[in-house]
């Protein structure tokens, strides 16, 4: 099979599409017929190695459908102590290569999973099509695709999925990351992205994968230091004082401060995560694009995608087989953790409702109907203005991260939405709620010399949260009709400056990677709670200490 890039330099742009982004272009049979025959290859490499016959219970499943009666649903722990210690011998294939996020405190410390060659280089197709997708302007347009872009790297380094991926894409094109992948995987964070960006003003950024908040964060520091940009220190680096010049100069013209898109025409942003839904209109006000949004994991690789109409997303067939834990066959097994939820296939799958997330890799991985631990929501049967006939999807919630006040259920996403909608600035917030208790507890930390009180930010958001229009159509009218009787109520707590950073550097003494130094938007726990209302001198004196311990 010949590399994307080749592809692209001898014109042949349908065959472009059609290697790494035909899956829009399948109805469901096609899609369930691509799914079925690659699951059947999978059960045959499962079938002959250790792994799969323990993870299969001895079933020798000769269909698909026997294969979901006989097979039970996994979780990594099925896994252990194969995966967690690396061991090859017993996997479906030999894997190229070991990517793994970090795990549950006291279950085990991380989560291994190997990827095979044959993944990998699906993979990479897959990930040459998102640059497809979050450049074109419709099936087949290639004219912002180039053989040697410039991506910034601010993605997390090398075995970390996010960092493989990167990696993965110099399968189909040559690629200059800023800084150097090398160099980037061996600098902090904040220092990676920092020089990527200063790299970016003499030698131009082409692409962003990464993190959608980084994007935020860097657009508003330009927008907050426009007035005061110091030229001096880029008169030896004529390319960077000329784009800098350029950008003032249009912002002036605008009469408006400088935003990156002054800087940089970005051909295209790709990003995952819930904040890329929460921050899309600042990305596309500050850099000129909407992201494009996708949902990946460690565990399934990518597994579903938006496209050039940067609204639903549309599921990749290759890479897993996709089966679905409807909404309350996932409540009953919250009930019973013994029962074994049933699943439906993508041909079965209903609008408008929740479903847990179960995936099989394909290409001799090693997950069999393994839970990530993921809801997401089918939003319609397939998409009308692109005639894409497949279902869309959005990215619901962790399937554990429902805050229940029977009448108003919130997921990270609701609460998220409804802070944005205040208008607050703030560094970050998280919420709870105590058993028993009518009261969504909301802890933030403002920014810019807030000097709002508690009760008016607890108001705010509260409205927002009871809008009518809020969340699913079906809820808002209940909503609207119960709107007197609802006993429900927002506390807010203003947390001291610094309460967020402190915690970030509490959490690098412990040695917690980039994707787990932030804490949790939903049920943070005890200890999590004690970090973010410590005092500033208390939070200093526990920093030093785990230093101290650390060394």
């Amino acid at each position: 099979m010949p590399r994307a890039v080749e592809l692209l330099r001898q014109g042949r742009n349908e065959e472009l599409w059609q290697m790494c982004c035909g899956f829009i272009g399948l109805d469901l049979e096609q899609f369930m017929t691509i799914q079925k025959r690659l699951l059947l290859e999978q059960i045959a490499l499962l079938k002959r190695c250790p792994l799969g016959k323990k993870i299969m219970r001895g079933a020798q499943p000769e269909t698909v459908e026997e294969f979901r009666k006989q097979v039970p649903l996994t979780t990594y722990a099925d896994y252990c102590p194969e995966l967690i210690e690396k061991k090859e011998a017993p996997l479906p294939a030999e894997p190229a290569l070991w990517v793994r996020t970090s795990g549950r405190s006291g279950e085990y410390p991380c989560r291994w999973v190997p990827v095979t060659p044959a993944y990998s280089r699906e993979m990479s197709t897959v990930m040459y099509g998102l640059g497809n997708l979050s450049s074109c302007q419709g099936w087949g347009d290639t004219s912002r695709l180039l053989e040697h872009p410039k991506l910034v790297y601010t993605v997390a380094p090398r075995p970390l999925v996010s960092g493989a991926m990167a990696d993965m894409l110099k399968q189909q094109t040559p690629v200059d990351y800023l800084p150097a992948l090398e160099e980037a995987e061996a600098l902090p964070f904040e220092e990676r992205v920092k020089l990527g960006f200063k790299q970016a003003l003499s030698r131009g950024l082409d692409y962003f994968f990464g993190l959608s908040l980084v994007l935020v964060t860097v657009g508003d520091k330009f927008r907050e230091s426009s007035d005061r940009v110091d030229l001096r220190p880029f008169l030896s680096q004529p390319k960077a004082l000329f784009r800098l010049v350029r950008g003032l100069v249009k912002s002036k013209l605008a009469r408006r401060p400088m935003l990156p898109r002054d800087l940089w025409r970005v051909k295209g942003i790709i990003c995952s995560g819930l904040d890329s839904w929460v921050y899309r209109e600042k990305i596309k006000e500050l850099w000129g694009r909407y992201p494009l949004d996708v949902y990946a994991s460690t565990e399934g690789g990518i597994i579903a995608t938006q496209t050039w109409d940067y609204d639903g997303m549309t599921f990749i067939p290759s890479l897993n087989f996709l089966e679905f834990i409807p909404e309350k066959e996932h409540l009953k097994w919250q009930l019973d953790r013994g029962y074994q939820p049933e699943t439906v296939l993508l041909d079965e799958v209903k609008p408008g409702e929740n479903y847990e997330i179960v995936i099989t890799n394909f290409h001799g991985g090693a997950l069999v109907r393994y839970r990530i631990g993921d809801m997401v929501r089918i939003t319609s049967r397939r998409n009308e203005k692109l005639g894409i006939n497949l279902p869309q999807m959005v990215f619901e919630r962790r399937a554990d991260g429902l805050l229940n006040f029977v009448v108003i259920q919130l997921t990270e996403k609701i609460i998220w939405q409804a802070i944005e909608k205040t208008g607050l600035a703030y560094e970050d917030w998280t919420a709870y709620k105590n058993p028993g208790e009518p009261v969504l507890h909301l802890l933030i930390e403002p920014k810019n010399g807030y000097q709002g009180s508690e009760v008016e930010i607890a108001a705010a958001v509260q409205e927002q949260i009871l809008r009518p229009d809020n969340g699913d159509p079906a809820k808002s009218a209940v909503l609207e009709d119960l709107m007197d009787t609802i006993d429900f109520s927002v506390e807010v707590t203003l947390l001291p400056n610094g309460a967020f950073a402190n915690y970030i550097t509490w959490r690098r003494a412990e040695g917690a990677e980039l994707a787990h130094l932030k804490p949790p938007h939903i049920n943070p726990s005890a200890e999590v709670l004690s970090l973010l209302l410590a005092r500033p001198e208390e939070a200093q004196v526990g920093r030093e200490t785990k230093v101290a311990a650390v060394h």
